[in-house]
Parts: C-alpha cells; sequence; structure tokens
C-alpha cells in the first residue's frame, strides 16, 4: 500500500517538469513574453526620441570647449602676472626703493594740491559770504525795495559832518574806540540777567517811525541806518537797567525791533549789535 502511494507520487512529479518548460516556451502570455516586450535600447528613456542622447552629447562638447576657453584665459593672466613678478624682481633694489619713493611723493603731492585747494575755495566762500553780506546790508539801508534811494540828507537832524559819513580812520579821533569786549565782564551779564528779571525786557510792541514801510531786516555791524530808525525817541537812556555798558561820545544805545543796536548818531554807524535782546 505505502509502496503504491509512493510510485503515484512519482508519476505525478515527473508530468507537471515535463508540462512547465513547454509553457516556457510557448510564444504565448507566459512571463518570458513581458520581459521581452519591456526592454529598450540602451540610452532611450520613456517618452524620449532616439535624438535626445544626440543633443545631450552637443551640449556637453559646448561646455567643454568653453570651459577649455576659461582655463586659457586664466593661462594668460597667470602669464601676465609671473611677467610683470619677474620684471620688478629683476631690477635693482634701488630702483625699486626709487619708484617707491616717487609714487609716496606723488601721492603727497596730490593730497597736499587737494588741502590747499580746499583751503582756498573756502577762503573764497567766506570772503564772497562777507561781501554779500556787507552790500546785502547797504542794499537794504541805501535802497528801498521799489528801487528809490533812501533820504538821509538829514542825518541826526543838526547837520554834523556836513550829512557826510565818517570812515574808521576818522570816527575815532575825537572818542575812544568801542571795544565789544564788555561781554566778558561779569557786570554787563544782560543774558543772566534778563532770565532773574525777564519782565524788564518787556517794552511792549515796536511801532516803526513814519517813513520806515520795509519792515524788520536783520541788520549788522558795518552798516548805516537810516536816521529816523536811531531818533532820540528809540534811545535806552539807561543801558545799565538792562545790564549793558554805558554809550560815551556819540555812541547810543537804540532799541529796533526786538534788537539793541549802539549806533554813531553822527552818521548812523552801527557799532555793535545784540539781536533778540527784548521779548
Amino acid at each position: 500500500m505505502v509502496r503504491n502511494i509512493i510510485l503515484a507520487g512519482l508519476m505525478g512529479a515527473t508530468l507537471i517538469g515535463g508540462i512547465h518548460p513547454a509553457m516556457a516556451q510557448q510564444g504565448g502570455h507566459g512571463w518570458g513574453d513581458r520581459g521581452q516586450r519591456s526592454e529598450r535600447p540602451a540610452g532611450q528613456s520613456m517618452g524620449q526620441p532616439n535624438g535626445g542622447n544626440r543633443n545631450w552629447q552637443s551640449d556637453a562638447s559646448a561646455n567643454r570647449a568653453m570651459d577649455n576657453q576659461v582655463r586659457q584665459q586664466r593661462q594668460v593672466w597667470a602669464n601676465e602676472r609671473r611677467d610683470e613678478q619677474r620684471q620688478w624682481q629683476n631690477t635693482q633694489p634701488q630702483d625699486r626703493a626709487q619708484d617707491r619713493a616717487q609714487n609716496q611723493r606723488d601721492w603727497r603731492g596730490d593730497r597736499t594740491g587737494n588741502r590747499q585747494d580746499w583751503r582756498g575755495n573756502q577762503r573764497d566762500d567766506r570772503r564772497d559770504w562777507a561781501n554779500n553780506r556787507t552790500s546785502n546790508n547797504r542794499g537794504w539801508v541805501d535802497r528801498a525795495p521799489d528801487g528809490r534811494r533812501f533820504d538821509n540828507r538829514g542825518w541826526n537832524g543838526n547837520g554834523w559832518n556836513d550829512g557826510r559819513r565818517y570812515d574808521d580812520r576818522n570816527r575815532w579821533v575825537d572818542q575812544r574806540r568801542w571795544d565789544n569786549g564788555w561781554r566778558s565782564d561779569a557786570r554787563y551779564d544782560w543774558y543772566g540777567y534778563r532770565a532773574r528779571y525777564g519782565d524788564r525786557y518787556r517794552m511792549g510792541r515796536y511801532y516803526a517811525p513814519r517813513g520806515w514801510d520795509y519792515g524788520y531786516r536783520r541788520f549788522s555791524v558795518g552798516i548805516f541806518l537810516n536816521d529816523i530808525l536811531y531818533s532820540n525817541n528809540y534811545w535806552l537812556n539807561d543801558p545799565y537797567a538792562y545790564r549793558l555798558p554805558p554809550a560815551y561820545g556819540s555812541l547810543r544805545w537804540v532799541r529796533y525791533y526786538d534788537d539793541a543796536l549802539l549806533v554813531d548818531v553822527r552818521d548812523g554807524y552801527v557799532a555793535d549789535v545784540i539781536h533778540n535782546f527784548f521779548w
């Protein structure tokens, strides 16, 4: 019984082994056929024509050519640098020292020239600014905005100097020259005094004299005022009440809007100015 079962199993195994090779050789639908249909030429991908490989090769060739050009140019530059270094090394040490010294002299000369030009321009600018300020101040005094000349024939109303202006050479002949150094004198610390007694500097509204229709103009030392601006109605009769130094000779402290002007009443010459003196 057992022998019959063993023989039956051997016969079944033989039949199965003979059928499988036959199925593999048929051109039907076996796994071998699927493997053959899935094979593609080397270098060809899904959805890419056969010419894609050639395009890639041409781009790679162009890149290699460009890299060669870059390497050649770099080599040329390196050769030039080596030649320059070789030439510099072949020169004598004293020649190299002379070249360096000459370069330093040229650089220092350029820097000095630039400084001189800058200082010269600065001096010219300051000179132009001073000239313009003087001419502008004179223009405010000598000329009205409509082009008419101010009438200064009656300076001070008493005919001193026959109506002529004094110059700096003879202005101080009969009296002591005004010294602006009074500002360093503690007795005339008007700024600190005003901080404690500010009400004394509130003199009310300034009423310009009749005939002066040009409003406030910021005057400076050295100009000549119209005589209507320094009449005795505008004098500060007690300068020390405002901690100002006393005026002497033909000088008088005058209120002009909120400014305090020291004026030579002979011709209207302004010898000193304090802007924004009054509140």
